[in-house]
């Protein structure tokens, strides 16, 4: 009998009280999930786990909270109103870690749902821009379904899968979500450049997506022999590598390959990565293992907050007490660089929301959760220059990290280190 069915015909074998995992980011299977949540009326109690989704989420609207629940690994914008409606749940963990859920049996599989390409002449698919925990979904989950999309670039690693470890192959032929690269302002330059000063020569790089990651590698046109370990990685760093910048030569992993676990960017992006053997897609367990990355000599992990209070602490997954987003990788990588040989830590954000808020501040909001400890962070970059945290006391990183934020914010973060003078030392 043959595996092709429709989308439809697929998600028949769901059943309520059935726990689905859904892949990541560029590769979310976005026709599987429609189909699935157009059998609402039929299911009871399933429960749609995953890291950040792309496209829309029809089985996270809140009227089907009796068909359907969301567990966010971390939290996207498609799902993040499911926390305060009710229908969603936020389960904090290390990005590393997600595969050992599954393994581990601490969060059992029903069914997975992926996206791949084709299988080629010898039998195999490949998950291409998206490895994350779905490698360990697929060993552990009773069910296996996959969206089989041409447009799907084949990369190489932790990707490839046989076509006979697939249970159902649905085809569609449809781009993958992307995203385009913003215009970089002057403030997001002034960050990036200050974090491109921190970079020397042989440094193996991680950073995510966004403008303040971009302006940095834009500013790295001059450096050498550049390597790239990291969660995921967009369209910024193209042109490094064509021109032989990025080149991975000194890395202490994967030598002379780019090594990431999920990828999103532009159409370019997924050209140029597809067939492509200098990029190595592996699972989140290895590409964001601590003991792991500390093996890459002069480690840089660039990553970003919502706000960093005067001591250092970092907040990067919730606004107070209302989640956002999620742990991720940060704490994954920010411990691995600082442990590297000549690694950074690097937290890169702009001084104020756009709200004209600040985010440096002298204490977290309430119920804001701390990704990031005091003890791990070494600099945090603003447009208004770099504080330098590594062995300073309390009093030295209060100094430091009020001189980085903005000017009109400065004597109010000031008067309120003064008045909790007497708690620090």
């Amino acid at each position: 009998m043959s595996k092709y069915v429709t989308a439809a015909e697929a998600v028949k074998v769901v059943q309520s009280g059935n726990r689905i995992y859904v892949q990541a980011a560029a590769a979310t299977p976005t026709v599987l999930t429609k189909a699935l949540s157009e059998r609402a009326s039929e299911l009871r109690n399933v429960e749609v786990c995953h890291m950040h989704t792309e496209g829309e989420a029809p089985y996270a609207n809140p009227e089907l909270s009796d068909s359907f629940h969301v567990n966010s690994f971390f939290i996207g914008k498609n799902v993040r109103h499911t926390i305060a409606a009710g229908n969603g749940s936020y389960t904090p963990v290390f990005l590393s870690e997600i595969p050992r859920l599954f393994r581990n049996n601490i969060v059992h599989l029903d069914v997975v749902f992926i996206h791949v390409s084709p299988p080629d002449s010898h039998g195999y698919c490949s998950l291409g821009v998206s490895v994350e925990a779905t490698k360990a979904a697929i060993e552990m989950a009773k069910i296996v379904i996959a969206q089989v999309n041409p447009q799907m670039p084949r990369t190489f690693g932790d990707s490839v899968i046989k076509v006979s470890d697939i249970d159902y192959l649905v085809e569609v032929d449809m781009p993958l979500y992307g995203h385009g690269s913003d215009v970089i302002t002057e403030q997001e330059a002034l960050i990036g450049g200050f974090v491109a000063s921190l970079i020397e020569d042989g440094s193996t790089l991680q950073m995510g997506i966004g403008s303040i990651p971009n302006a940095a590698l834009a500013k790295l046109t001059n450096h050498k022999n550049l390597g790239l370990h990291t969660e995921m990685f967009s369209d910024g760093v193209i042109d490094l590598i064509e021109q032989g910048i990025i080149n991975c030569k000194y890395k202490g992993v994967t030598k002379n390959r780019a090594l990431a676990t999920f990828l999103i960017g532009s159409q370019r992006l997924y050209d140029f990565v597809n067939d492509n053997p200098f990029i190595s897609m592996r699972e989140s367990s290895f590409v964001n293992d601590t003991s792991v990355i500390r093996r890459n000599p002069k480690m840089v992990a660039i990553n970003s907050a919502i706000e960093v209070d005067i001591t250092g602490q970092v907040c990067a997954d919730s606004i107070g007490s209302k989640m956002y987003s999620g742990v991720g990788g940060q704490m994954d990588f920010i411990r691995g660089a600082s442990l590297s040989e000549g690694g950074k830590a690097i937290i890169a954000l702009p001084s104020v929301t756009k709200n004209g808020e600040s985010k440096i501040v002298p204490f977290l909001k309430q119920g804001a959760g701390v990704v990031t400890t005091r003890a791990h962070v070494q600099y945090v970059v603003t447009e208004y220059g770099i504080a330098d945290l590594y062995g300073k006391t309390l009093r030295q990183r209060a100094t430091a990290l009020t001189n980085v934020a903005h000017p009109d914010h400065r004597e109010t973060i000031d008067r309120a280190y003064f008045e909790s003078l007497k708690n620090i030392s």
